[in-house]
């Protein structure tokens, strides 16, 4: 994980309550409010996934008073949504406050009624086509889906998804998912399909689900949850992951062993996460407090610093707040000029089609 430091939020908000009386009145109760609750509940939230770890320490240190409960932080966005089901009658502290779910997952909680909207107060710099317009969820980053690769135990590094196939990665290919699950390895699976050349959506499901029959049939395939433990034993020595997480997993490994994170060739799919306050959240003014945080300057940066390319990235940048070596640390621009953003009807087909066809079509059991 990378350990650049940003400490611009408390002026950024000062700034912002100064500037609106009837904000700070609404800011201050809020903070009153958290104050009172004493809690945030998270969930999924893994300290190396895009930085979390030091934006959830820089959370705790702009408001000490909050006991930060972090549950299950390798829990997919299904799980998420399963432990706001789970505990719609319960206050104790197994019932979330907020999440953080792939983008197919925020509409599909709105219509189900788990989720509650809120708008927080730089609103008008998140891009209309990545929230809710009534605010039950809104984006919060975005990364690309790259592969990991272990160059101890890996002599020629896989460029694309078609070299996967080769006899040369036998037992070496994971996902960083269960498909049925998880949002990333959902998606891992439709860039497959897009490598084929099928249009993002249920056509590339089809095609990515055929691609890893395909993986699986030859031995290549590895059926478990690849993790940065895996890669650097040697278990799961190709791992199919977002950009950001490689990079931080690269960071962490620090050369031991050397790892190489490539933007596969032949699909450059881009993936955005949203953030939601559960309907039945026991803490709700922490949940919200928690949400300004994140789109305040300090939470934005506190992304990027973890490698991912936070929602409002444009207003940072424009507004000359982004430091330097933040910006020299990502990838080179070029590895993002193919970037594939779907929309959100082909996340969803997509996600309905790999979720329903992994166990029949691919047949592997991934735990």
């Amino acid at each position: 994980m990378k350990t650049t430091t940003v400490r611009v939020a408390s002026a950024s908000i000062a700034a912002m309550l100064s500037a609106a009386p009837a904000l700070a009145q609404d800011m201050a109760a809020l903070v009153e409010g958290a104050r009172a609750e004493g809690m945030l509940t998270t969930i999924a939230l893994p300290h190396d996934w895009c930085g979390y770890g030091d934006v959830i320490a820089g959370f705790r240190e702009m408001y000490p008073f909050l006991e930060i409960n972090e549950l299950n932080p390798d829990a997919g966005s299904a799980d998420e949504l399963e432990a706001i089901r789970a505990n719609m009658n319960n206050t104790g502290p197994q019932a979330p406050d907020v999440i953080d779910v792939g983008l197919a997952f925020g509409p599909a909680a709105q219509a189900e009624g788990l989720i509650t909207p809120y708008m927080v107060s730089t609103w008008d710099t998140i891009p209309e086509g990545a929230r809710d317009a009534e605010g039950h969820w809104y984006g919060d980053y975005y990364g690309v889906m790259s592969f990991i690769v272990n160059t101890d135990l890996v002599d020629n590094i896989p460029t694309s998804f078609e070299d996967l196939l080769k006899p040369e990665y036998v037992g070496q290919v994971a996902l960083a998912g269960d498909p049925r699950a998880s949002n990333q390895a959902i998606l891992a699976v439709m860039a497959a399909g897009m490598a084929r050349g099928a249009e993002p959506g249920a056509a590339a499901a089809q095609a990515g689900l055929e691609f890893f029959a395909e993986l699986n049939a030859s031995g290549n395939f590895v059926p478990v949850i690849g993790r940065t433990g895996t890669l650097a034993q040697g278990t799961t020595p190709i791992l199919i992951q977002w950009d950001y997480n490689a990079l931080s997993a690269r960071d962490t490994l620090a050369g031991n062993p050397p790892v190489e994170v490539v933007v596969p060739s032949d699909a450059v799919l881009a993936g955005v996460y949203v953030q939601a306050i559960s309907a039945y959240a026991p803490h709700p003014n922490a949940a919200r407090l928690w949400m300004e945080y994140l789109y305040s300057d300090e939470g934005q940066l506190g992304w990027l610093a973890g490698y991912c390319h936070p929602i409002r990235f444009n207003d940072l940048a424009a507004r000359g707040v982004i430091p330097q070596d933040m910006m020299d640390a990502l990838p080179p621009a070029e590895s993002y000029a193919a970037a594939v953003f779907p929309t959100l009807d082909q996340v969803n087909a997509n996600r309905d089609a790999v979720v329903a066809g992994w166990d029949s079509v691919v047949g592997a059991n991934v735990e």
